[in-house]
């Protein structure tokens, strides 16, 4: 790291958060495309469900296998140097992902996801613990929660984007392939998959372009050593990052917390057709949950901490996402897709909470424990595969309920005890 500023003041917070806003709102768009994006690969590349949701698979290992590597490059170049280069692996990413899709390669097209997931790594592995040690590390779940907004925005907007851009007409363009012979099958589908191309083309432009600006801004550096430090929590300051058990339990909870992020956002659209509800309308879904999550993040910025603490409002939130998946369950149709989206809500100040207790007092490991909770990224794909799986041989609506329902115990579990692991009271 470089030079260190003063985390305290509003006067040095506001511009840094309009910048890391700015990148989450990134962070959003590229990530929520993944929704719509399952049901584009399933028709362009004639797949089934389970290898659809590659997409997912690939695009959250990224962070899994890059984290780590992403904390060591970050401790070498600093913090806003690493955004930079993340922004522009994603815009290859982009780039190599449209490539692919026109040409129906999906193994090319996967790598591509895999470059994007991996520039978010890097961008993910800085911009979280930057926002939380920007101010005190009591309040982080709030400025959290103001990136949420921003991230939930474009969440928002991608999948409608890519529903009017792309997936215009899918429901009569499935009837037209499953009719066609096989000469005018493939005509069909090759200019189906060349929709994606001039999108993602110019996201890459866009991705390109922010990632210069940011090597260019006035963005400061912050020291984590001196940021996050680990007093009054009887650490030596010698002390190895297993000495934090708080940090460990907390990237279990990141995992269990993503995965159910991911299945009530990217896989709401297949889960509502197992309904049998049409795909012109299931494209839309991601939109409900990201809507029902920006509301989510608006009541935790105006509650946290004033009303109430960062701990307890995840407990809460562990509690009424139990709840809600009970409610998706027992009913059917347009109202248990509802009760998926309403798990929005639910989802949202997770995140805000849960970064900021796992890496409360890590001081100069902040880097490292940063890229461990990024690792638990990892849950957006292990556990969508595994509804994935799931449904080829049970109810689908049993196979998600028996994925969410223990991740939601577990979160509930971090926000009354887990967080609190060898470091006495928190925050």
């Amino acid at each position: 790291m470089h030079a260190t500023v003063a985390a305290s003041t509003p006067r040095d917070v506001r511009s840094p958060m309009l910048i890391i806003g700015l990148l989450f709102f990134i962070f959003g768009f590229v990530t929520w495309m993944n929704g719509p994006l399952i049901q584009f690969v399933e028709l362009a590349f004639e797949l089934d469900t389970v290898n659809a949701f590659l997409v997912l698979m690939v695009f959250y290992l990224s962070y899994f296998f890059l984290a780590l590597p992403a904390a060591a490059f970050l401790r070498r170049s600093g913090m806003k140097r690493g955004m930079a280069v993340g922004l522009l692996v994603m815009a290859a990413g982009a780039i190599v992902f449209g490539e692919f899709a026109v040409r129906r390669w999906y193994p090319g097209a996967l790598g591509g996801l895999f470059m994007i997931g991996a520039g978010l790594a890097l961008l993910q592995t800085a911009a979280n613990p930057y926002i939380s040690i920007l101010g005190p590390i009591e309040s982080a779940a709030q400025r959290i929660a103001f990136m949420g907004i921003c991230n939930k925005v474009a969440g928002i907007l991608a999948p409608l984007l890519l529903g009017i851009l792309v997936m215009h007409g899918l429901g009569d363009l499935r009837s037209q392939v499953q009719a066609a012979d096989a000469p005018t099958r493939a005509a069909l589908l090759d200019a189906f998959a060349a929709r994606i191309h001039m999108p993602y083309l110019v996201m890459a432009a866009i991705l390109g372009v922010l990632g210069i600006w940011i090597a260019r801004s006035p963005l400061p550096e912050i020291h984590s050593s001196e940021a996050n430090s680990a007093v009054g929590n009887g650490r030596r300051s010698d002390a190895t990052i297993f000495a934090f058990p708080h940090l460990w339990l907390g990237a279990v909870c990141l995992f269990v917390y993503v995965g159910v992020e991911v299945m009530a956002g990217d896989a709401i659209g297949t889960y509502g057709r197992g309904f049998g509800l049409p795909p012109d309308e299931t494209k839309f879904f991601t939109s409900f949950t990201l809507t029902a999550m920006l509301i989510g993040y608006v009541a935790g910025l105006i509650a946290i901490p004033r009303f109430i603490s960062q701990s307890r409002y995840l407990a809460m939130s562990a509690v009424l996402g139990v709840a809600l998946a009970i409610g998706a369950f027992l009913t059917t149709g347009y109202v248990s897709v509802g009760f998926v989206a309403a798990l929005g809500f639910a989802n949202a100040m997770m995140w805000p909470a849960i970064f900021p207790l796992a890496i409360a007092g890590l001081g100069r490991l902040t880097e490292t424990g940063s890229a461990l909770l990024i690792m638990g990224i990892a849950g957006g794909a292990i556990l969508p595969q595994s509804f994935a799986l799931l449904r080829e041989h049970h109810d689908f609506q049993l196979a998600f309920a028996c994925i969410v329902v223990p991740c939601y115990l577990y979160i509930l579990y971090y926000a009354l005890h887990g967080y609190r692991a060898g470091r006495g009271s928190g925050v």
